[in-house]
């Protein structure tokens, strides 16, 4: 900011009596300081100091404009300073979004915590399945499984999450234990899909000897909400596609039985998501910085001692 430079050289040449003094002041050598001071009056067009071979002194309209240019300066210093205030003490609110099986078994468990640590921060936790408009809702972080579309927002990865197919040891005994990914198909069997407006899980891909591999799974029916998947295949009802951090304790308790793991779904990425600004809100790189942690070691610990678990 040229102009704003130019006032507080001309402002501290006021103070200090000379061009040389207020330049080394502002750590600027005197022939840079006299130049701040000549673009200065060009851009207003008059003279603002009278100039001798021994002492500077401001003119009228000097002195006017010194008066002027002060309370600038200082409250620019000010606002500086609130700033710098800020970014150390935040206050505000924080909308943040999350699917709900994310949310409620690590991101909200972790809401107090970051509120103990920032009590001036309000957090605003919105649970949804369902795909968000991040800068129609206005919310400020989204706390995310997979990868994200839109290329205007920023990703900060967490971690790869492992992926498992599970299902209740009732539904296996009455309709067997596929042993090949290919008899999800061929044997029928009732698989339990997140569907609704925007989303695409018509097929499971699994990781095969030949890659990544697309499967048409079918199920008699699907939901918006992944825990009410959870609930129907704790009852038995069918095979269910889930991070395994989702279903830990469940796997834990026996209530619900890995299947194909030589050829598990891919990982989904957790990350935290932000609009992309050129100078990121100091109360949302301290939520985005605190998650980004925090996340990663409930995840890891919600899978440590699990049977066949991949963490």
């Amino acid at each position: 900011m040229p102009y704003l430079d130019s006032i507080r050289v001309f402002v501290r040449t006021v103070e200090l009596g000379s061009i040389t003094a207020g330049g080394r002041d502002l750590r600027l050598t005197p022939a840079v300081a006299s130049n701040r001071i000549r673009d200065l009056e060009n851009r207003l067009g008059i003279r603002l100091f009278n100039r001798t071979t021994r002492k500077i002194a401001p003119t009228e309209a000097g002195r006017l404009y010194y008066d002027h240019a002060k309370e600038i300066i200082e409250a620019l210093d000010r606002a500086e300073a609130a700033v710098a205030n800020y970014s150390q003490h935040p206050r505000g609110a924080i909308k943040v979004l999350s699917p709900l099986g994310l949310a409620r078994r690590v991101v909200a468990p972790l809401v107090p915590e970051f509120n103990d640590l920032y009590p001036d921060l309000a957090i605003q936790l919105r649970l949804s399945d369902r795909k968000v408009d991040i800068f129609d809702e206005r919310v400020d972080v989204a706390i995310v499984l997979g990868t994200p579309e839109d290329s205007s927002l920023k990703a900060r990865k967490i971690m790869d999450c492992p992926r498992v197919l599970c299902a209740a040891p009732v539904y296996l005994d009455h309709f067997g234990t596929p042993q090949r990914p290919e008899e999800l198909t061929e044997q029928n069997h009732r698989c339990l899909l997140l569907r609704f407006p925007g989303t695409q899980e018509y097929f499971w891909t699994l990781e095969t000897e030949n890659g990544p591999t697309r499967f048409n799974v079918r199920g008699p029916y699907d939901a918006d909400e992944g825990d009410v998947l959870t609930e129907w295949a704790l009852a038995g009802r069918g095979i269910v596609n889930k991070p395994w951090f989702e279903v830990a304790s469940h796997i834990q308790s026996g209530a619900l039985v890995p299947i194909l793991t030589e050829t598990p779904p891919p990982p989904s990425s957790l990350a935290c998501l932000y609009p992309h600004r050129r100078l990121l809100d100091p109360k949302i790189r301290l939520f985005v910085d605190f998650m980004t942690k925090k996340c990663k070691a409930r995840v890891e610990g919600m899978m440590r001692g699990l049977p066949r678990s991949p963490v």
